[in-house]
């Protein structure tokens, strides 16, 4: 697909890429989960996500997350997919569908229960409701003496991660406070987010995340896979969570989340002023593509507000 700068990428540029090599340019991407139609807050991501991608020359991609099957809505990813359309989003070479690429996440698996670092868990979410960490219940038990269903989690290691997140600034966090051993395949045998995410991004090439800091926390466990499995880490910049001006998380749900998709240009430029970009009066005024060439020209990501959080 032809990129908004109007460079091309061919399937043979890109077929001689490595796609784990970070020499191979910029990649960014945007990864929605198809729970619901594409919102307020998603479009922010999406849009920071894109303007970083396109200021380095590189290559944007969208994937959909739809592992957690239970949870999708049908037709939610190819309204999510037709509304980026509506405005004006093109990405670089075809969606992926974590659904299609199951046997890769089962791959992962086996390498880590090889290197002996995964450990079956029947533990129930009531017993562990009150922990702040796990607190290692069934790391030493033998297979035999695990029920069914079980989950499986990854072994920690003592040390703390460290990642210098390029809004949040320095971050570290001790996992065996923080979350303790995490699942990577949970009771229902659904691959958890955590594992999905470390290789999609490793197969894809990612070289930079631009997500919202909702999934900041959870950024030390995916490291500490990435190191397990040998991948490589990405750089991260996690956005401040819009949130609604009562102070709760944006929802879909609520009436300030709605997109217009016949209006795009209002509702871009109203994500660009989020992102700390003051669009004028002849950009809220003019065409969608004239929209995205003036973002384009003035983006910069320290230009987004610090912080965890931003009250619309």
């Amino acid at each position: 697909m032809r990129s908004s700068t109007g460079t091309a990428t061919t399937a043979t540029d890109r077929d001689r890429q490595d796609p784990r090599d970070h020499r191979a340019g910029y990649v960014g991407r945007f990864a929605p989960s198809p729970t619901g139609d594409l919102h307020l807050g998603s479009l922010y991501t999406a849009t920071a996500a894109y303007l970083q991608a396109r200021a380095h020359n590189g290559r944007f991609l969208v994937r959909i997350e739809d592992l957690d099957r239970p949870r999708e809505v049908p037709g939610a990813a190819d309204r999510i997919l037709a509304t980026l359309e509506a405005f004006g989003f093109e990405w670089d070479g075809p969606v992926l569908r974590q659904s299609e690429h199951t046997d890769r996440y089962q791959d992962a698996l086996g390498l880590l229960r090889a290197q002996g670092r995964l450990f079956a868990c029947d533990c129930s979410r009531s017993r562990l409701a009150n922990t702040a960490a796990y607190p290692g219940s069934c790391r030493s038990r033998s297979p035999g003496t695990i029920g069914e269903p079980c989950a499986w989690r990854v072994r920690i290691d003592p040390a703390p991660i460290r990642l210098n997140d390029r809004l949040q600034g320095s971050f570290e966090r001790d996992l065996r406070r923080h979350g303790g051993d995490f699942v990577v395949r949970r009771r229902d045998g659904i691959v958890a987010y955590v594992l999905g995410v470390v290789i999609d991004d490793a197969d894809q090439g990612v070289t930079e995340v631009v997500r919202g800091a909702d999934l900041l926390e959870s950024t030390p466990q995916q490291i500490h896979l990435q190191t397990l499995l040998s991948l490589p880490t990405p750089s991260y910049a996690h956005l401040p969570v819009l949130t609604e001006p009562d102070g709760a998380k944006l929802a879909k749900s609520r009436r300030t989340s709605r997109l217009n998709p016949l209006a795009p240009v209002d509702e871009l430029t109203q994500v660009f002023a989020l992102l700390g970009l003051d669009p004028p009066a002849g950009v809220r005024e003019g065409s969608l593509a004239d929209a995205w060439a003036w973002a384009l020209r003035h983006w910069r990501l320290s230009c987004v507000p610090k912080g965890l959080e931003r009250a619309l």
